[in-house]
C-alpha cells in the first residue's frame, strides 16, 4: 500500500515536533504530512505499560507518521507490533541521524546506511508486523560512502528485501567523525542531482526530498522538477505561519480562509491547559507546551517584545491562558487578526535546475553482488 503523491511533510526532529508541536501544525494546516521524534525502539518495548506518554497523539493530527530508531531485529518488530494500537498512517525507520549519540557507536541512525542488507531485514520484520505502510529516512551517504551507486545498492537492497517503496532522501551525506550534527545538516554539500537520479533509476519507488528546502517557493520548485513528495524541517518550525500556511493552498489546492493567529491560539490554549502536568509532576510543563508558539509571529512587528515577555511570563505563569494574557500585547492586533496572503511562484532561480543537469550516469544494479554480498 502506498501514498498518494504528492504531498508536503515535516520532518522528524528531537526535541522539536513533539506532541505539542505538532500540535500546533495541525491547527495551521489540513495535510501535511507531520512525523513524530524518533522514538528507540526499546523505548517502546520497556514501557508497553506507559506508551500514551511516546505514543499517544489527537486524531487531528493525521496524516502521521512515527518514525522508529533502532538495530535489533526483535525490538523493531515488537515496537512496531506495539505501535499498531495507536493508528499512525506509516512507520518509518531512521536510517540518517548523524548524532554521535545515535550512530557513533554503532547502534542506528545513519551507520545503518552501511549495512543495508540490515536495513532490508529490519524493514521486512518491522512490515510484518504493522498494519501500514513503511518506509526509511537516510542521508546520500556516509563518510568515504558517498557514490552515486552506494546510494542506488542500499536503495535497490533494501527494496528488494522488504516491502519498502517510499524513501525520504536527506541530500547531503554524513560526516560521522569530527563535526556535530547541527554541522552535518551545513558543512557537507546538498546534491540534490542525487535524489532527481533516484527518480529516473527507480521508476516503481517513491522518493521524498529533504534538506536545504526553506520556503514555500521552494517546496513548488521541487515539485515542478517532478519530486515525489517535499519534505521541510528547520523551517517548519522556525517559520510555521508563513510556511506551513500557504501548504494547503499551494500543495493540495485548498484555501483555508479566516485562518488567523488569534484564532490558532485559542485553540491551542485549550489543548495547552488540558495536558500541562497531564503525565506526572512537570510532564509536561508550561516552557515545553509554549515553546512551539515562541516562532508563530517570526519576522512580524512586536515580535522581539513578545519574545522578551515571554521570557519573564514564563518564570511565574501556570496556565497558557494566564501566559497569552501577559504576553500578546507585545503583538499589534493588526498581526494577530491577519489572514494568511496569497503567495504567487517565485520568479527567482530555481535552487533544483542545476542538479537536472548534473545527473549522475543511470545506475545499473550489480543484483548478484548487492543482494548476495
Amino acid at each position: 500500500m502506498l501514498r498518494t503523491f504528492s504531498f508536503s511533510s515535516v520532518a522528524p526532529m528531537m526535541d522539536w515536533t513533539d506532541n505539542h508541536y505538532r500540535t500546533l501544525a495541525c491547527l495551521i494546516t489540513r495535510h501535511a504530512w507531520l512525523y513524530t521524534e524518533m522514538v528507540v525502539a526499546e523505548t517502546i518495548v520497556h514501557q508497553k505499560d506507559n506508551l500514551d506518554r511516546f505514543l499517544a497523539f489527537s486524531q487531528e493530527q493525521h496524516p502521521i507518521v512515527l518514525q522508529i530508531g533502532g538495530s535489533n531485529l526483535e525490538n523493531l518488530a515488537k515496537a512496531t507490533e506495539l505501535a499498531n494500537i495507536y493508528g499512525y498512517d506509516e512507520i518509518n525507520l531512521n536510517c540518517g541521524c548523524p548524532s554521535g549519540k545515535v550512530a557513533g557507536h554503532g547502534c542506528f541512525g545513519v551507520q545503518l546506511m552501511l549495512s543495508p542488507k540490515f536495513v532490508g531485514d529490519s524493514m521486512r520484520a518491522i512490515a510484518a508486523n504493522s498494519d501500514v505502510p513503511v518506509s526509511v529516512k537516510c542521508r546520500i551517504g556516509v563518510d568515504d560512502h558517498d557514490s552515486y551507486n552506494e546510494l542506488c545498492d542500499f536503495i535497490y537492497t533494501v527494496s528488494s528485501r522488504s516491502p519498502t517503496r517510499h524513501f525520504i532522501i536527506h541530500s547531503r551525506k554524513a560526516l560521522l567523525n569530527g563535526i556535530s550534527p547541527a554541522e552535518n545538516r551545513k558543512i557537507p554539500p546538498l546534491k540534490y542531482e542525487y535524489y532527481f537520479a533516484l527518480l529516473r533509476d527507480f521508476p516503481e519507488l517513491q522518493f521524498t526530498i529533504n534538506g536545504g528546502i526553506n520556503c514555500i517557493n521552494e517546496v513548488d520548485a521541487a515539485r515542478r522538477q517532478g519530486a515525489h513528495g517535499v519534505m521541510t524541517g528547520r523551517a517548519a518550525y522556525n517559520s510555521p505561519w508563513s510556511l506551513l500556511g500557504h501548504v494547503d493552498s499551494r500543495v493540495y489546492g485548498e484555501l483555508r480562509t479566516g485562518l488567523s493567529r488569534r484564532k490558532i491560539l485559542e485553540q491551542y490554549q485549550i489543548y495547552g491547559d488540558s495536558v500541562i502536568g497531564k503525565y506526572g509532576p512537570n510532564k509536561p510543563n508550561i516552557r515545553q507546551v509554549v515553546k512551539p508558539l515562541l516562532n508563530l509571529f517570526h519576522s512580524e512587528p512586536g515580535n522581539g517584545l513578545w519574545k522578551r515577555k515571554a521570557d519573564a511570563a514564563l518564570h511565574h505563569c501556570a496556565t497558557i491562558k494566564s501566559f497569552l494574557e501577559e504576553t500578546l500585547q507585545a503583538i499589534p492586533d493588526a498581526v494577530l487578526d491577519s489572514t494568511l496572503p496569497e503567495t504567487k511562484t517565485s520568479g527567482g532561480t530555481d535552487i533544483f535546475t542545476d542538479a537536472i543537469f548534473l545527473l549522475p550516469p543511470p545506475y545499473k544494479s550489480r543484483e548478484h553482488q548487492v543482494l548476495c554480498a
